[in-house]
């Protein structure tokens, strides 16, 4: 997949760069970097997808999100996105939730796991110090969008306009228990241990939020919830940095 599906998007736009996970560690994991149109100004925001290798939904969204970056960075604007399209390549391969390994890489993080993903995902979270971090999957025990949120207080404020873009496409699910947790209006403020999520150690806590969409529902209308959900998030984050930095 890498290189050739992700060149078409790098060719015609020269703010859009492909990174990878380094080779010697034996997987390849690809990352697009969006720079600002202005560099040194505006928010470093990481999408990442793919985590579970069966949840196809991300993966297309987090494409549609870097075709947009290319199409239409004015749009963009302030902001040097960094898109983790398939964070599981070899789980993805198999069509699994779990690595070669056979491990679930969203409970391994920041635990000492020595999964090669986990490592260089770690890395790249640690050397960047994001203001936002987005994680995209899909649950196939939900009739409906939800998400997690925990860091910035920002999060919560964020998730619900973007629960209610997606809902263009895609209902919420307003259970008052969701994968076994306390919801409210399709949102979480708790989650699982070893999730992906900004180093223990970051001063300044950055927006988190983990948008899951209803695996079972037509995939494209998955991926244009996502994408809706993502665009709404990075909207909101602008308009409440400009005017309420506080928050």
């Amino acid at each position: 997949m890498p290189e050739q599906l992700l060149s078409q998007f790098t060719r015609p736009a020269p703010r859009l760069l492909l990174e990878s996970m380094p080779h010697d560690l034996g997987v390849y994991i690809p990352k697009v970097v969006s720079r600002p149109l202005k560099r040194g100004h505006g928010f470093k925001f990481a999408i990442f997808a793919g985590i579970h290798g069966d949840e196809e939904a991300g993966i297309l969204a987090a494409h549609e999100i870097i075709r947009w970056a290319s199409d239409k960075p004015d749009e963009l604007g302030d902001y040097e996105l960094h898109v983790f399209p398939v964070c599981n390549p070899t789980g993805r391969n198999m069509g699994t939730r779990q690595n070669q390994n056979g491990l679930d890489l969203n409970r391994e993080f920041w635990s000492g796991s020595l999964e090669p993903e986990v490592l260089y995902l770690e890395s790249e979270l640690r050397r960047e110090s994001y203001d936002g971090i987005i994680a995209l999957h899909s649950d196939t025990d939900s009739e409906g969008c939800y998400g997690f949120v925990s860091g910035a207080l920002l999060s919560e404020h964020l998730l619900k306009p973007a629960l209610e873009a997606a809902a263009e496409h895609l209902p919420s699910n307003h259970a008052p228990l969701i994968d076994g947790f306390l919801a409210r209006e399709g949102i979480i403020r708790e989650g699982y241990l070893g999730i992906l999520s900004a180093p223990p150690e970051q001063a300044v806590k950055p927006l988190e939020i983990v948008f899951e969409t209803p695996g079972f529902a037509p995939l494209h209308q998955q991926v244009k919830a996502t994408v809706a959900a993502v665009k709404t998030i990075l909207a909101e984050y602008r308009l409440l940095q400009a005017y309420a930095p506080n928050i």
